[in-house]
């Protein structure tokens, strides 16, 4: 009797045994599938991107040699103009195409910048990583931009850690992200004044940097972009980081989007909090170098 309820036993476990081997390797081979795909997918992108940057170099070179020729041809037509007798109608018809050439050079320029923006976003962050002092690098940028701020009628104020950690990073990388959100500050500053759009004064930059200790992850620095600009409600808040959208007719929109990418590389964080007619503020997040 004790064999047979052994016998019962076995067969039992063996009949659940086999649903659940089988709902295993169909588990398996559906997620081997789904990598596989992802696998695919991943290569294809990066397949894409290498075209893409290759296409924005091949178009960048021409470009130049365009903004050149037509910078060139308003050089000679300027000569020209200075020998077309004053009583025909020849110098208004020059003036005319000069200033259609001015257009060109204008959108070239435009262009240019474009595809320079496109490749620092979509280009592959090599970071040249040395030991920086935080507060010496933001003084440093505060120096060279004050002139910048004062022509546009904003005073910059700084308010930075009297005891700060230092970071381990790209300098030139982590300047070019701060120096574009100061630059964003003082034109959004600056627009809202011209436009009279409700804000907080529109007069001050306000630059700042906070050591914050937490003892699982070691120290972060924070660094904040403060203004008194006419801020962002909440829905364009929510999209300024996506590339190629911007609020500006001028702008690339990938100033903000590559911004965010150098803190990321740097194992941080770019937020942004806004309250509309009273400011913006950006906060750069990073790892404090470990001692």
């Amino acid at each position: 009797m004790t064999g047979l309820w052994f016998f019962f036993g076995v067969a039992a476990g063996v009949a659940i045994a086999i649903p659940l081997a089988v709902g295993w390797n169909r588990a398996t081979a559906r997620r081997i599938r789904q990598l596989e795909q992802s696998a695919r997918t991943n290569e294809r992108l990066a397949e894409v991107g290498a075209l893409t940057s290759g296409l924005a170099h091949e178009i960048k070179n021409p470009l130049s040699t365009v903004g050149l020729n037509v910078q060139l041809i308003q050089e000679d037509l300027r000569d020209f103009a200075r020998e077309l007798p004053a009583d025909s109608d020849l110098p208004e018809r020059m003036g005319r195409t000069t200033r259609r050439f001015d257009t060109v050079v204008r959108e070239t320029q435009r262009l240019r910048a474009i595809l320079e923006d496109f490749l620092r976003f979509a280009g592959r962050m090599e970071l040249d990583r040395s030991p920086v002092s935080v507060n010496e690098m933001l003084d440093e940028l505060a120096d060279f931009f004050e002139p910048q701020a004062a022509e546009a009628k904003v005073h910059l104020r700084r308010k930075l850690d009297a005891n700060p950690d230092v970071i381990e990073g790209d300098e030139g990388l982590l300047k070019q992200a701060i120096l574009n959100l100061m630059i964003n500050a003082v034109q959004a500053m600056s627009h809202a004044r011209e436009k009279s759009q409700p804000h907080g004064g529109a007069d001050e930059l306000i630059v700042s940097t906070q050591t914050q200790r937490a003892a699982a992850d070691g120290a972060e620095i924070c660094i904040q972009i403060m203004d008194t600009g006419p801020g962002i409600d909440d829905a364009l808040a929510r999209r300024i980081f996506e590339p190629y959208f911007s609020t500006k007719r001028s702008g690339t929109g990938l100033g903000l989007p590559t911004a965010r990418r150098i803190a990321e590389e740097h194992g941080g964080t770019l937020t942004v909090h806004a309250e509309p007619g009273r400011g913006t503020a950006f906060t750069l997040k990073l790892p404090a170098r470990r001692k």
